[in-house]
């Protein structure tokens, strides 16, 4: 199947051309003819399935046979709400691509920058409108934002979005949109509090699942390092030294995991960078510029800070920490062997983690091969720590008070 067999019009036909791209991906067919037909819809597809383009060129599509589309006084058609920075830069650079033989206008607004220039670009007018939805309910109490006459609204990572905590945001957006409007709704996972905010929301949605767990992780090579959690630092330096190559994205699970990792890698005189959600909208943008163009080969991050960018042409993913949701996995892995091409990920278990393993291997229906050659090997006996207080009674007796109380201590807390 061709782009055109999906009935797209020229203009869209020709920038899709020029971005290089031939043949729609399964989440692109089965979603675009479904947004055209006007339906709501709730797909279920990994990042890299190509999901932007799904919503973005039928969007596209339908705001531009309206009469009004090549005229002045643009009023916002279509809102798509991202949960991070990142996506919505992405999401709003892949509408620009898109829409360049449109007469449309679309903007992106997001926290963690100034304020006025996005004031600016509204106050001229655009058709379409993607925002993270702290920003986007600001600048609509400010009245910068009018979305009276919303068409199309696009909640795109849903799960993520509920996850960071803006399910209040997301109902007051749906709310201050017009009753009548298509809604497209695109999470990774659907687990139940997406599900619970779907049916509150869509008007008998068409769904669209795209099973990509096993074929995505086919032309990955998956190899798996049982190490005690201390010496996790140590095999990751001794992979660096002598195995992987190339450009590589780690995941630690928290952000302070990413900063002592950056720390010891800084010292090891390995050229790094780090993504989280403390750093500033500068500071992130500007380390994921300098990995995508080979500044450094290693980025640093966090989950949530790594979903939706797009990063091509990675030669090796570390999960320097396993995630406890199997699907997360499936994502991160993902992130190499992009478009065809072959890539690796290497992944460390200490003893606690290895529940989440089984679930991953459940998951994927394959058994991850493990290498036990090498100088950090955990012991197969090792069960998970559990920190028990030695002490089984209290040093004070009921109803007495201590002694530190009794002196009435002023107390720093």
């Amino acid at each position: 199947m061709s782009f055109k067999d999906l009935q797209l019009i020229d203009p869209l036909l020709k920038a899709i051309e020029e971005q290089g791209y031939k043949t729609p991906t399964q989440v692109q067919k089965k979603t675009i003819p479904l947004v055209l037909a006007k339906k709501d819809v709730i797909t279920s597809a990994q990042t890299g399935t190509g999901k932007t383009a799904a919503f973005a060129l039928p969007i596209l599509q339908l705001l531009s046979e309206k009469p009004e589309a090549s005229r002045g006084g643009k009023t916002i058609k279509a809102v798509i709400v991202s949960p991070t920075r990142e996506l919505a830069l992405q999401i709003g650079n892949n509408f620009k691509a898109y829409g360049r033989h449109t007469h449309l206008r679309s903007t992106v607004i997001f926290g963690g920058t100034p304020i006025e220039p996005q004031i600016d670009v509204l106050t001229k007018g655009v058709d379409i409108l993607v925002a993270t939805p702290g920003r986007l309910i600001d600048l609509q109490k400010q009245e910068f934002i009018d979305l009276d006459d919303v068409e199309i609204l696009v909640l795109d990572e849903a799960d993520l979005m509920l996850d960071m905590g803006f399910i209040d945001d997301v109902k007051k957006i749906v709310s201050l949109c017009p009753k009548e409007k298509q809604i497209l709704l695109f999470s990774a996972t659907m687990p139940y509090k997406v599900e619970q905010l779907a049916n509150t929301i869509l008007n008998t949605p068409e769904r669209i699942e795209i099973h990509t767990t096993l074929s995505s992780a086919n032309n990955i090579g998956q190899v798996l390092y049982y190490v005690p959690k201390r010496n996790k630092i140590e095999l990751c330096l001794h992979l660096l030294r002598n195995e992987i190559k190339g450009s590589i994205l780690i995941f630690r699970r928290t952000k302070f995991g990413v900063d002592k990792l950056e720390q010891t890698l800084l010292k090891n005189e390995y050229q790094v960078e780090t993504l989280h959600g403390d750093k500033s909208q500068g500071d992130r943008q500007t380390a994921l510029k300098k990995f995508k163009s080979g500044g450094v080969n290693i980025l640093i991050a966090t989950d949530v800070a790594a979903r939706g960018i797009d990063i091509n042409e990675l030669d090796a993913v570390i999960n320097f920490d396993l995630p406890n949701i199997p699907e997360t996995y499936v994502h991160r892995i993902g992130r190499t062997g992009r478009a065809g091409n072959s890539g690796m990920s290497y992944s460390f278990c200490a003893a606690d983690e290895k529940t989440y393993v089984q679930s991953i291997q459940q998951l994927l229906q394959i058994q991850i091969p493990v290498e036990e050659a090498h100088p950090y090997p955990l012991d197969p006996n090792t069960k998970a720590e559990i920190h028990k207080s030695s002490q089984t009674t209290s040093n004070h007796k009921k109803g007495r008070k201590s002694a530190a109380s009794r002196k009435k201590k002023k107390r720093w807390y």
